[in-house]
């Protein structure tokens, strides 16, 4: 927690549940990762956190954004980003999308497969076109490997076909899989891409970018690696298998420029035990897995959290959301423990949350709002 965001809850003691972003820390962020990949375009990926703020203050910072979606791509635009300066990754796009994408102007696509390459063709012509390839996400925490990307085989096939087709083979793309915690799963998807490239350019495909996708790592409850440490494995990735020869590098972070920027602040509204001798207490809280924290699901992401009561005896407990569902259960393996001083009524916030939290918020599940946003 920044001391922006301590100094604004204790301040306006802000109504429950509620993310708190300090904008100036995504800032912070950002100008890190340009140093440690100063070769590296950053793209943004919106649907980390797609508040205006945070798009206007990286405009201002001259990112360039990842967009899965035409809604995302209009909250890009409104927020002042040139369309040169967005991709839209999804491989997965309805046409009107597509159509409407062109017509701002938007000229990057991704693709993975031979009906998505053709409404390319038709529907955005001679725009640069880049084919996700399937890699391995051992090491994520929450994998990415199985819905997207195509094999190298296939790719090398698209990616001609791309060049017959009049639009331009841009590039290859991967993704290790999101709060990648291991920098050999980086270094061997470069390996994969840096044979197609030889492969593509004996058939005369000219490529030029590698986007290495996101998957940086933030600290939640144990210590990751730090980003340096994954800029050394890339970049020396990338000189071993391209030489001097390097193509242009894009990167897609987007839990690591606004995860450990945001908390949530949230109310305790029971505790309580399944039976009298039972040791482990129940904790409901405000917020659950339908309110935003549906990165819980499996206790993948597993958020820090502190109370008014830290730093006297604890216990063990379930953490639980407030809805009537039975899934709705953050935590019940991982071995959590609050303090026994824990009461209904006690504020309780929960820490890097500043990522995929508001936009995995549901509408109206059981009547609950949205949790409310703040931006400092």
């Amino acid at each position: 927690m920044t001391q922006k965001i301590a100094r604004f809850l204790s301040d306006h003691q802000p109504a429950t549940p509620c993310l708190v972003v300090d904008v100036d820390r995504v800032e912070g962020n950002f100008r890190r990762l340009r140093r440690a990949l100063p070769l590296a375009r950053v793209y943004y990926a919106v649907k980390a956190n797609p508040a205006a703020p945070i798009l206007e203050r990286l405009v201002g910072l001259d990112s360039s954004f990842d967009a899965a979606s035409i809604e995302e791509i209009r909250d890009c635009l409104a927020a002042g980003a040139k369309p040169e300066a967005i991709s839209f990754g999804n491989t997965v796009k309805k046409a009107s999308a597509i159509v409407e994408a062109y017509a701002a102007g938007v000229r990057m696509f991704a693709f993975d497969s031979e009906a998505e390459l053709d409404k390319l063709a038709r529907l955005a012509p001679g725009s640069r076109v880049y084919c996700r390839l399937l890699v391995e996400n051992d090491g994520a925490e929450w994998p990415l490997s199985r819905k997207f990307g195509t094999s190298v085989d296939m790719a090398r096939e698209l990616m001609v076909e791309a060049a017959a087709r009049g639009l331009d083979p841009y590039g290859l793309s991967f993704h290790v899989g999101s709060q990648q915690t291991r920098t050999n799963s980086y270094e061997a998807a470069i390996g994969k891409v840096a044979m197609l490239f030889t492969d593509l350019a004996e058939a005369g495909v000219n490529l030029r970018m590698v986007n290495l996708g996101g998957g940086f790592p933030i600290r939640y409850d144990q210590e990751v690696p730090g980003i340096d440490t994954f800029a050394t494995a890339i970049m020396g990735a990338m000189t071993r298998h391209f030489g001097n020869a390097l193509p242009e590098m894009v990167i897609e972070p987007g839990r690591f420029l606004v995860g450990d920027a945001g908390v949530v602040s949230a109310e305790v509204v029971l505790v309580s035990r399944k039976s009298a001798n039972d040791p482990v207490r129940w904790v409901y809280l405000d917020i659950g897995r339908f309110g935003g924290l549906a990165e819980t699901e499996g206790e993948a992401v597993k958020y820090r959290m502190s109370t008014p009561h830290d730093g006297s005896a604890a216990g063990p407990v379930v953490i639980a959301g407030p809805t009537c569902d039975g899934a709705d259960i953050m935590y019940e393996r991982s071995n959590y423990r609050l303090p026994t001083a824990l009461a209904c009524g006690d504020r309780i916030e929960l820490h890097d949350t500043g990522a995929y939290v508001t936009t995995y918020a549901s509408q109206r599940f059981n009547g609950f709002a949205p949790l409310a946003e703040h931006y400092i």
